[in-house]
């Protein structure tokens, strides 16, 4: 019983650090990246769907995002989509290919963008301490009911806060990353 309850708040815990990971991947650093361009929607044969599912999307260089629509009819509707789109990009078009130059930062907005981060690892830490909480009721009402020992209990809870401990350090590690990579000109 505390296996399992100590094996569903590691994986719990993991998917907290990993979708921190993935929300981090949207977070625009002055370098031209294909996941700044994942969250656009396209509306295309009827259905929203992402520009990764219209077109071949690479990073020639540091600098620029190219979009090769598979369909040269798309090429309207994706652009449209990314100029609606918060990025602050700026799409031109060849009527070939979408060409997205990705601006230097100014020093205001990279700080901006560091509060950004830290603001979202400060919630995904908050996730983890609920995560740390649930193991630990669930672990407590099981000494109340008599199936495990309090001693097995407090281990079982040292093991939970060394789980919180690893995952939180992982946090900080994917913070001080991310902040790197933003302040980088």
């Amino acid at each position: 019983m505390i296996k399992e309850i100590l094996a569903d708040c590691d994986l719990r815990m993991n998917k907290s650090v990993e979708t921190l990971r993935h929300e981090l991947l949207h977070i625009r650093t002055g370098k031209a990246s294909i996941g700044l361009i994942e969250p656009i929607r396209v509306e295309a044969y009827g259905s929203e769907m992402p520009v990764s599912q219209l077109a071949t999307v690479a990073t020639p260089d540091a600098k620029t995002i190219t979009i090769q629509p598979w369909d040269k009819a798309m090429l309207g509707a994706i652009d449209k989509a990314i100029q609606k789109s918060d990025l602050g990009l700026h799409p031109m078009s060849d009527g070939t290919m979408i060409r997205l130059a990705v601006p230097p930062l100014t020093e205001e907005r990279r700080k901006e963008l560091v509060k950004l981060v830290h603001k979202l690892v400060e919630e995904a830490k908050v996730a983890l301490r609920n995560i740390r909480r649930d193991a630990n009721e669930h672990l407590k009402k099981l000494e109340k009911s008599h199936e495990i020992s309090e001693d097995e209990s407090h281990k079982a809870q040292d093991k939970t806060q060394e789980l919180t401990d690893k995952h939180v350090k992982d946090m900080d590690h994917l913070f001080d990353l991310k902040q790197k990579e933003i302040m980088e000109v």
